[in-house]
């Protein structure tokens, strides 16, 4: 997604070297290595890393494929002597590859198996939904997918339990909230992002991703980071803000909780979104949103200033 805008974003230099920290498909990383760079992409995904091998042989050993979750990139950079690093490129949530396969159970587009694990360990949707009490449930719902009526909706899973297929969660959903077919938009898609962003932690591991590229940064290097939920971007947008000094120093509401660390990111630039003719080529992209920022000299502020 925003493809030709996140290389334009990492203003690549031939040598230099940059952190894919969400291989996926791969499509980044390509860019990347197209433009002269040498790149480490990570994948918590054992399908993507294996997807990936073709890439790896093809790069002339300027792509070092590592399966982790991008959360531990400072440490699995540093063991192989790869910090610091000039650029840092994060796609944040499913992606398309992980979609479009039933039996992942990403989406109920097409029925496959509760699963949603992106590492293929840990506990799967089917079980936790099975397993959750009500108030749990609501309560990821709520937070992570920002449903509404997420009490109610939780109410009806609970009813219907033992759900085992994507087909028979959406339809829960969709009888719980009065769903009709004409509706514009399918009530089902908040519940499936919220119990997939729960399993796999995705907003602790964004914000310790974000700290992990702060620490592996070199000063001038550069920061690209695409999401696709309004949880995410504002987190994204928050850390960069307070990086770079432009968040408000405090108030009587949120007083400062010590000294102010000197800026380690500049001010970023504005918000980058999707236009007409890409998201006419990919519908999906017409909620991305991509956010660049340069990093500074400074000291990495401490894991306090990550929210």
């Amino acid at each position: 997604m925003l493809l030709d805008e996140v290389v334009d974003g990492l203003a690549i230099v031939p040598g230099e070297r940059h952190v894919d920290a969400t291989f996926g498909a791969g499509g980044y990383t390509d860019a990347i290595l197209e433009r002269g760079a040498e790149v480490a992409a990570f994948d918590r995904d054992p399908h993507a890393i294996e997807g990936g091998q073709t890439l790896v042989a093809e790069a002339g050993g300027r792509l070092i494929l590592i399966e982790a979750p991008f959360s531990q990139m400072e440490g699995e950079l540093t063991r192989r002597g790869l910090v610091p690093v000039d650029g840092v490129t994060m796609d944040i949530g499913v992606s398309s590859m992980q979609i479009d396969q039933a039996e992942r159970g990403f989406s109920f587009q097409n029925d496959g198996p509760l699963d949603m694990r992106m590492s293929q360990e840990g506990v799967t949707a089917e079980e936790w939904l099975n397993t959750a009490d009500e108030e749990e449930i609501a309560n990821v719902l709520f937070n992570f997918g920002e449903e509404p009526k997420s009490r109610r909706v939780a109410r009806a899973i609970v009813s219907a339990r033992p759900l085992k297929r994507t087909s028979e969660l959406a339809n829960v959903v969709r009888k719980s909230l009065n769903h009709k077919h004409y509706d514009k938009k399918d009530p089902a898609t908040r519940t499936f992002q919220a119990i997939r962003i729960h399993l796999n932690r995705e907003l602790d591991e964004l914000a310790e991703g974000l700290a992990a590229a702060e620490r592996v940064l070199k000063p001038g290097g550069r920061l690209a980071v695409v999401t696709f939920h309004s949880l995410e971007d504002r987190m994204v947008k928050r850390f960069l803000r307070e990086r770079s000094g432009s968040e408000p120093a405090g108030s009587r509401h949120r007083p400062m909780a010590g000294p102010r660390a000197e800026p380690s990111f500049e001010t970023p630039a504005k918000a980058v979104r999707p236009g007409e003719e890409e998201v006419a080529r990919n519908p999906r992209a017409r909620s991305a949103t991509l956010r660049v920022a340069r990093r500074t000299a400074a000291a990495p502020w401490g894991s306090e200033g990550v929210n």
